[in-house]
């Protein structure tokens, strides 16, 4: 089954509102040379403790998606997991761990991918959502891109139409937001951040 969204009302522009964009910005943080030397890390903590911004955070991912007709939001191991089943609350539709391999306790399917220096793995249960069912897939951010590519696989292995990949940071030069949309999957992050 193709995992193309259907002519079913679909989210709009790719990007949030300005104003609350630079305000979500405004509240990461970005830690130097962590967990190595080089890398910027861009810390989602303190927005996660700022009441107001995390409202305004689940409130733009809820708009995006209140007349989008899903059926479940997927949230990928272990960010995804903080924000994904809030915005499924509040949309009133199911949430999708996908998780780690090992993690879940009932029959599986997974999808292994390649990192900088390995391979890693993500799990869905077998059971997990039907054929047809209308999901998007939550993340903090997106880097290489490699997670969410293989959630999406696990999704449409089950039959499910991925209409979106959502995060909360783009991190452009690290090419995966790119190689997802090549791929044929549509992206919404709220803010950016260039570099490493």
């Amino acid at each position: 089954m193709s995992n193309a969204p259907t002519s079913a009302p679909t989210p709009g522009p790719t990007e949030a509102p300005v104003n609350a964009a630079a305000f979500i910005h405004s509240q990461i943080r970005t830690v130097p040379d962590w967990p190595q030397p080089g890398v910027q890390f861009r810390d989602i903590t303190p927005l996660l403790q700022h009441p107001k911004a995390f409202r305004v955070l689940i409130d733009l991912f809820v708009e995006r998606y209140v007349d989008a007709k899903l059926d479940f939001v997927a949230g990928l191991d272990a960010r995804g997991f903080i924000i994904a089943p809030i915005v499924a609350y509040e949309l009133n539709v199911g949430f999708i761990p996908i998780r780690k391999v090992g993690k879940l306790p009932y029959r599986t399917v997974s999808e292994s991918y390649q990192l900088e220096y390995g391979e890693a793995t993500v799990e869905i249960h077998e059971d997990a959502c039907r054929p047809g069912d209308r999901v998007v897939i939550m993340d903090d951010l997106i880097a290489t891109g490699g997670t969410m590519m293989a959630g999406r696989n696990l999704l449409g292995k089950l039959g499910a139409v991925v209409v979106e990949g959502a995060a909360i940071v783009d991190l452009p030069d690290l090419g995966g937001s790119a190689l997802l949309r090549k791929a044929g999957l549509p992206l919404y992050t709220v803010t950016a951040f260039g570099g490493h």
